[in-house]
């Protein structure tokens, strides 16, 4: 039986053309965007209309009962910025210096809603929120430079008048949030087993956030602290070091000389003191009667110090040689506030006192050191700068 050789072949199907594609429908032609309308307030004014609306309705929406923090955005805020807006805008405003924070900071706020008394309750925003602040001045109207540029560093813009409402939460701040905060944050410092010891903490007007102060030998890792404390009190929590001059900065209230402190009263920034000012003011070198409540050199050793400075230039020092028209002789004692000499003349036998005017010549000692060595030989006898802390 033949076999036809055709019907053993295998038969491979060929492969045939696409089918052409559907011709795909014209793109529309690109509509021009229409400009944003221009924003009718400045940020500064939205964030404040933000805290009024949320200051009519906080009642309505549920709150942290643990915090008092009020669902509220608030942004950034630049007070320069701010300022610099208004003086290029043409807008007139005031000028007030007030008293904020629980380290009694005092700084200038600028103010466009009018009046505000001296010693009265205000709203300001500043860097790091809404606060309750006080006015320590009258206000006086700002004026720029010819250029335009603001003439003065800011802190923050006044909002309002502190209202009633204002000052029933900072009232519930102060009596109950924060001391629970306070001992819900000694507890996990406990329990996280931290080298630090808790000072004070700062519950904003604001609620947006909350500012434990502690004081520590050195740096303290407290990630895990901060963890807690805002999965506790649901907003944004600041952990600030500070010393032991903060520390009675904010917990003390009266010094040794019946007066308020000074650094809580009107100074802005802690300078260092040295011992070299107690000694030219020739105070008392005990420690125990020229130390604050700090437990540093008073801060009010520094206070004189530019003017006890100043005199002693204009004075002869010890050991020169000096010409009156009575006497002339060695300088042995300087009394710099009574801008006189003690002179001691061989011819005489008791030194006797005499005032800068009526000293004629000064000149040096035979025999004493060039004025470049006894400038070393001072410098050696400075005392090491106290820290700032």
């Amino acid at each position: 039986m033949s076999q036809n050789p055709d019907e053993n072949e295998i038969k491979v199907p060929q492969p045939t053309s696409p089918e052409p594609l559907p011709a795909q429908p014209a793109l529309p032609e690109p509509q021009p965007i229409a400009p944003e309308p221009q924003a009718a307030a400045s940020e500064s004014q939205r964030d404040e209309a933000e805290y009024r609306h949320e200051e009519t309705t906080r009642h309505e929406r549920p709150s942290s009962s643990i915090s008092g923090r009020m669902p509220a955005r608030y942004y950034s805020f630049d007070p320069n910025g701010r300022v610099k807006e208004l003086v290029s805008s043409g807008t007139d405003f005031q000028i007030i210096h007030c008293r904020y924070g629980n380290m009694s900071n005092s700084g200038s706020f600028f103010t466009t809603t009018g009046d505000i008394a001296r010693e009265e309750h205000i709203v300001v925003k500043t860097a790091m929120g809404v606060e309750m602040a006080l006015a320590i001045s009258t206000p006086r109207q700002y004026s720029s430079s010819k250029q335009g540029y603001p003439t003065e560093e800011f802190d923050g813009e006044i909002v309002r008048v502190a209202a009633k409402e204002d000052i029933e939460r900072w009232n519930l701040i102060r009596d109950e949030l924060e001391p629970k905060e306070f001992s819900f944050c000694r507890e996990m410092i406990a329990t996280h087993a931290l080298p630090m010891k808790l000072v004070d903490v700062e519950h904003l007007l604001g609620g947006d956030r909350i500012v434990f102060y502690f004081l520590a030998d050195g740096r303290v890792d407290f990630r895990a602290l901060v963890r807690d404390l805002s999965k506790e009190f649901k907003t944004r929590i600041e952990m600030r070091q500070i010393g032991v001059r903060d520390e009675a900065r904010l917990l003390a209230d009266y010094e040794h000389c019946g007066m308020p402190l000074c650094c809580k009263s009107f100074m802005h920034d802690l300078q260092p003191v040295t011992m070299k000012m107690a000694k030219q003011q020739k105070t008392t070198l005990d420690p125990t009667k020229i130390s604050g409540r700090c437990g540093r050199l008073m801060c009010c050793l520094r206070f004189e110090d530019d003017v006890y400075s100043w005199l002693r230039t204009k004075l002869p020092r010890k050991g020169q040689i000096v010409e009156c028209a009575n006497v002339t002789g060695e300088v042995v004692n300087v009394s710099l506030l009574r801008e006189m000499v003690l002179v001691a003349d061989s011819s005489a036998e008791n030194p006797v006192w005499v005032k800068m005017a009526d000293i004629k010549k000064v000149r040096e000692r035979p025999g004493a050191p060039p004025p470049r060595e006894r400038e070393k030989e001072d410098e050696k006898e400075k005392e090491p700068e106290q820290d700032k802390e």
